[in-house]
């Protein structure tokens, strides 16, 4: 229930605010700085699941989240996480993250233009109306 209802939170944020200005925690730059360095090639536009959740992978993500522990509040509490930055929640679009991890890659999104591409796609839905 408090995943969904964070999940709607975000995605009310993101359709009301821009992204590029939008911060997710006290310290975006740093989350973003750390994961850019470990995970350079990571894909934030349409996440492959299985491979995120792979055993390689969990060893590269494990002791990046234990390094938010002291810093970000419900650090490892199950977020859910959209699979295609364009897409919304829905059943079909989401997995359950850690919150760190979901920070990381939606600040990602937010810095890298990709949500930018959502809020202009919820606009344009909003105007058809």
């Amino acid at each position: 229930m408090k995943a969904f209802q964070h999940a709607e939170i975000h995605y009310n944020l993101l359709s009301a605010i821009d992204p590029k200005l939008l911060k997710l925690t006290k310290i975006d730059d740093s989350i973003y700085e750390e994961f850019r360095q470990l995970f350079k090639n990571f894909n934030i536009d349409k996440i492959d699941v299985d491979f995120m959740k792979s055993a390689e992978q969990k060893e590269l993500w494990r002791p990046f989240c234990e390094n938010y522990k002291e810093k970000v509040e419900d650090y490892n509490m199950g977020t859910l996480l959209r699979i295609d930055a364009t897409g919304d929640y829905n059943e079909e679009n989401t997995t359950l993250v850690p919150r760190i991890q979901f920070f990381a890659i939606e600040i990602a999104r937010n810095r890298e233009g990709q949500n930018a591409i959502l809020k202009e796609k919820l606009k344009k839905s909003s105007t058809e109306k």
